[in-house]
């Protein structure tokens, strides 16, 4: 019996400084540790006292400033920041179809589906139908025009405690994008060894053509339904035409490869 009793009082010596000194642990989104009592975790912060001060003295730390909290008892809780947290944003329909609202005055048809990766990440691809739309200068142009573009959209210049999005797909943003064309339309060239009033005459040719752009462009989310964007680039672009406009975009020439673009586009929202 007293061989048994020196092991507890042995056990006790080991255990109790652990029990004693048992705490919570807040863990910051900088790897700092706070060794502490949590008293009330809320919605914008969190509350705890320490050992070195007085109970009645409560120490508070923003939410989004944790990225964990381990409690004596081992159990975790991890947290997001406000603005990228996925759940501040349920509800929220995360894609869209889009079309070009002045396309067809340039002779084409082009329509977009955008789809939300996460918050401030989102995909776009493009479809161009060549040939559908006015066709004012008779080339009659028949092809299509593809593209695909990663959007980054634009963080506020400044963080206020709480903030997030208004909607996931809105705002200024930044969108690479890589583009390809291909089609044929007529083109009146000219020949100087006909005789006059023959001279001009009408060639039907292929063209390819492929740019990367960067554009820059703002998109607005009305009642998380309706949406306008309107963007504008710039980029590198080569064809086998010596530049032109080519539906989706326009290239300088072969010597000067700058590529511009320009929409604007309207659609509807969906989950």
């Amino acid at each position: 019996m007293k061989t048994l009793n020196i092991l507890y009082f042995f056990l006790f010596l080991i255990v109790a400084p652990q029990v004693i000194n048992a705490q919570d642990q807040i863990i910051k989104r900088n790897q700092e540790i706070i060794s502490c009592k949590i008293k009330e975790i809320g919605s914008a912060e969190i509350k705890y006292t320490m050992t070195d001060y007085s109970p009645d003295v409560i120490f508070s730390i923003e939410k989004d400033k944790v990225s964990k909290v381990i409690f004596e008892d081992g159990k975790e809780l991890t947290f997001n920041v406000s603005m990228t947290d996925p759940g501040n944003y349920e509800g929220q329909f995360n894609n869209a179809v889009k079309a070009d609202f002045i396309a067809p005055l340039t002779g084409n048809f082009t329509i977009s589906y955008e789809r939300s990766l996460k918050v401030s990440r989102s995909i776009e691809a493009t479809l161009g139908i060549i040939g559908l739309g006015i066709d004012p200068n008779d080339n009659n142009p028949a092809g299509v025009f593809t593209k695909f573009g990663y959007k980054f959209i634009k963080d506020p210049d400044f963080y206020l405690q709480g903030m997030r999005y208004a909607h996931i797909l809105k705002g200024g943003y930044f969108k690479p994008e890589i583009a390809i064309a291909a089609y044929s339309r007529d083109f009146e060239e000219y020949d100087y060894t006909k005789p006059p009033g023959q001279e001009y005459y009408v060639e039907r040719k292929d063209i390819f053509s492929v740019a990367l752009l960067l554009n820059f462009g703002k998109q607005w989310v009305v009642d998380n339904s309706f949406l306008v964007d309107f963007y504008s680039g710039i980029g590198y672009g080569f064809d086998n035409n010596d530049g032109g406009y080519h539906y989706g975009y326009s290239t300088a020439s072969s010597n000067v490869p700058i590529t511009f673009s320009a929409g604007l586009k309207v659609g509807w929202l969906f989950k």
